[in-house]
This record gives structure tokens, C-alpha cells and sequence, in this order.
């Protein structure tokens, strides 16, 4: 019965392993990468995530929007204030109502949040064949084994299989639900030029801006990953101070004396 019953339970352990992996409909379960910022010792990648931005702001942000992320949390990245003053300023957002109750707007300032490419979902909607671009602020997150699952929608487009029908307008990309995605391929050889030399293959640029929004989803992922190992280590030597504090206050009690007698 015992054998019974651990079966049963590696059974179950495994089914819910591939409800996790393949619950979402895709054909094909994340590449497995490997990221700086993973593990207790993790840390971002800060190179990488700068050449993500740069993926993003002339790649990405021509469809999806970073409601949640500011302007103003570049500098984390390195960047100098006088540069996200000029980023921010190439966008508007909504401003004050102006004194005939009409809405106006504004140049974006560093404490914006990135704003929205389209002014609603219904045009974002008419200009991507009828799928709406889901925000990117939580993306590394929001979705189940999210780095992996960006890095692989990204680089991992197929000809679709022999007797499958893809609708019109869609692409197959066995990493993503359904397998049919409206998003057309969206990152080519060279198609952004990186400061720093680095070659722009699709590869690289998906790694880099996965780092991006890894970084955009958990901004302070390195400095909790520091705090926890401080904790941990300050944990240890109170451990340690009051496992001797416990030796000195047992021991005459075990020897039969009042601790306090010696005082």
C-alpha cells in the first residue's frame, strides 16, 4: 500500500508539473536558460539590460507600453538624469484640462511612466490585426516561467507544421498559446545598433531585452538578493552568540550550582 501511495504521489507531482508547463496551450515548454539574476546570489545583468533598453525603445515600444515603470528608474540603470529628461521628452502624455475643459498634452518628464503607443485598446486593437500588445511592465512575472518564456516567444518562430492551418495574419511560435500569434517576428540581424559594439544578433537582443524586463518587473532585485545575505549572515552570528550565551547560562546548571551563586 505504501508503494501504491508514493506512486500516486509522484503521479500527481508530475501531472501538475505539466499542467504548469503546457497549462497555458503552447506547443512547446520554455528554452531553459541561464540568468545572472537567478538564485539567492543573483544579481542583474546592468550591460545587458542597457542594451535591452535600447531593444525596447526601438523595437518594442512601438506596440507595447511600461505603465508601471517610470522614466526616472533609468538611473538604476546608469543612466545620467540630463539623458532620461531627453527620453522622457520625446513622448507626451496627458496634461491639465485646459480653461475650455479641453484635454491637452504634454512632454513626458522622468517621473512618467512610460505612456501607451496607441490612445486606447480599440486602436491598438485596429493597428495589430485585431490582438491587443499586452503591456510589458510585469511580463518577466506575469507569466509562468516568465524570462524563459520571453527569450523563447522571441527568437522562437517556425514554419508551422506540415497540415496545420494558421489563420490569416498570424504566425506560428510553438511558445505561445495556441501557437498562432499576431506579432510578426520583431527582431532581425542588426536591426538595432548597439552602443557598445555588441553584435545585434536576434539571440543576443532577446537575452538582452529579457534582461531589460526582468529589471523593469524587479527593480530592486539585487539590493534584496544583498539585504537577505546580510540578514542571513547577521542570523548566523546571533545564532552563534546565543548558542555559547546558553552554554555559559546551563552549564552550573547542570553542574548542580545556581548560576548566580558564583556572583
Amino acid at each position: 500500500m505504501k508503494l501504491v501511495k508514493n506512486i500516486a504521489i509522484a503521479l500527481t507531482a508530475a501531472a501538475a508539473f505539466a499542467g504548469a508547463s503546457f497549462g497555458a496551450g503552447a506547443d512547446k515548454h520554455p528554452m531553459q536558460m541561464e540568468w545572472e539574476f537567478e538564485g539567492p546570489f543573483g544579481k542583474m545583468d546592468m550591460s545587458s539590460a542597457q542594451r535591452g533598453w535600447q531593444v525596447y525603445k526601438q523595437v518594442c515600444s512601438a506596440c507595447h507600453s511600461l505603465k508601471y515603470f517610470r522614466f526616472r528608474n533609468l538611473a538604476d540603470l546608469g543612466y545620467e538624469e540630463d539623458m532620461i529628461k531627453a527620453w522622457a521628452a520625446e513622448y507626451e502624455v496627458a496634461g491639465e484640462v485646459d480653461d475650455a475643459g479641453d484635454p491637452t498634452v504634454r512632454a513626458a518628464r522622468p517621473e512618467d511612466a512610460f505612456p501607451s503607443p496607441f490612445p486606447n485598446d480599440n486602436a491598438a486593437r485596429a493597428s495589430n490585426g485585431g490582438a491587443l500588445p499586452p503591456d510589458l511592465s510585469l511580463m518577466a512575472k506575469a507569466r509562468h516561467d516568465g524570462p524563459n518564456y520571453i527569450y523563447s516567444l522571441l527568437v522562437g518562430y517556425e514554419d508551422a507544421p506540415a497540415g496545420r492551418d494558421m489563420p490569416a495574419g498570424k504566425q506560428y511560435n510553438p511558445y505561445f498559446k495556441g501557437g498562432a500569434i499576431s506579432m510578426a517576428p520583431p527582431l532581425a540581424e542588426g536591426i538595432v545598433e548597439y552602443e557598445d559594439g555588441t553584435a545585434a544578433t536576434p539571440e543576443q537582443m532577446a537575452k538582452d531585452v529579457t534582461n531589460f524586463l526582468m529589471y523593469v518587473a524587479e527593480p530592486k532585485l539585487t539590493a534584496r538578493h544583498h539585504m537577505g545575505l546580510k540578514v542571513l549572515l547577521f542570523l548566523g552570528i546571533l545564532t552563534i552568540i546565543l548558542y555559547f550565551s546558553m552554554k555559559k547560562i546551563w552549564k552550573p546548571v547542570k553542574s548542580g550550582k545556581n548560576f548566580y551563586e558564583d556572583k
